[in-house]
């Protein structure tokens, strides 16, 4: 018993180590941008790594963003199809995992090997075949062609994870439950709650992609009232002359809110990580 304690202190000692190394080395670059955002140009090329000063300070950059482009409307197309996208990747990811993990069918094991090569499978390989769908059902220059793209880009990912959470539950407690005459559906209500850390941890996993993404968003949806924050942040950025000043002013906006969503789901993350290395 006294041995197994220890097990587990080390191992999550060792999960939030990890973690607090991985945090240091991906906040460098955030830190890095954030910095440069409130310096002049000439600052941002002669001293990248220093702190600004009152000589160096400059708010250019975010007067020329709100004057050039339209970023509250930006704002809102990601945070509309970032936030719809996670809710749909995470309500039917876990109601085909709880599918896959309760019942045995012919063909469970074909099944959960074909959501698997989504993983594998880059989704940008078929580029060509999503945008002749689009086009041909409408659907350009509109925010549910790119969620409907990120829904089936998340959902392996939420199915792999999600599965081997739920089939670590306890069979005698839905067992009991259906004894009692509880419907499936209110077997996997009360599944959902005990795999959170789960659903938190493939919800960070699946929301930076999509809010970062550039690639569908400039194929699918580049018109002005359609354009995601990242796709707005392009038009500073030209073939001869590009202006930093903008460039990094509107990288900074955009970290604000997955720097808010991350803070949300962190806890329920780390406690997600902690639970595999565990396990």
């Amino acid at each position: 018993m006294i041995e197994r304690i220890k097990q587990q202190i080390y191992d999550h000692f060792f999960a939030h180590l990890m973690l607090l190394i991985y945090g240091t080395i991906a906040l460098f670059p955030i830190v890095l941008v954030i910095i440069n955002s409130f310096k002049s140009r000439k600052a941002i090329f002669s001293a990248p790594m220093s702190l600004p000063t009152r000589e160096t300070f400059s708010l250019v950059g975010y007067s020329t963003v709100w004057e050039r482009a339209n970023f509250d409307l930006y704002f809102g197309n990601s945070i509309i199809i970032t936030v719809v996208s996670i809710f749909l990747i995470l309500l039917t990811g876990a109601m085909a995992a709880f599918a896959l993990s309760e019942y045995d069918f012919r063909g469970n094991g074909l099944m959960s090997l074909y959501m698997g090569l989504g993983i594998m499978i880059p989704i940008r390989l078929g580029t060509v075949g999503i945008l002749r769908l689009v086009v041909a059902l409408g659907l350009t220059n509109t925010r549910l062609a790119l969620i409907l793209v990120y829904t089936a880009q998340g959902l392996p990912l939420a199915i792999f994870v999600l599965q081997s959470f739920m089939s670590q539950i306890p069979r005698e407690l839905k067992e009991a439950a259906r004894v009692d005459g509880a419907s499936e559906y209110r077997i996997f209500s009360l599944i959902l709650p005990i795999v959170r850390p789960a659903v938190a941890t493939v919800a960070v996993f699946v929301m930076i992609p999509i809010w970062n993404d550039l690639w569908f968003p400039l194929i699918l949806a580049p018109g002005e009232s359609t354009k995601t924050v990242t796709l707005g942040a392009q038009q500073f950025l030209g073939q001869f002359v590009s202006d930093w000043n903008a460039v990094l002013s509107s990288l900074t906006l955009a970290m604000i809110p997955i720097l808010i969503l991350y803070l949300l789901f962190s806890r329920q993350l780390i406690s997600g990580i902690t639970a595999g290395a565990v396990k």
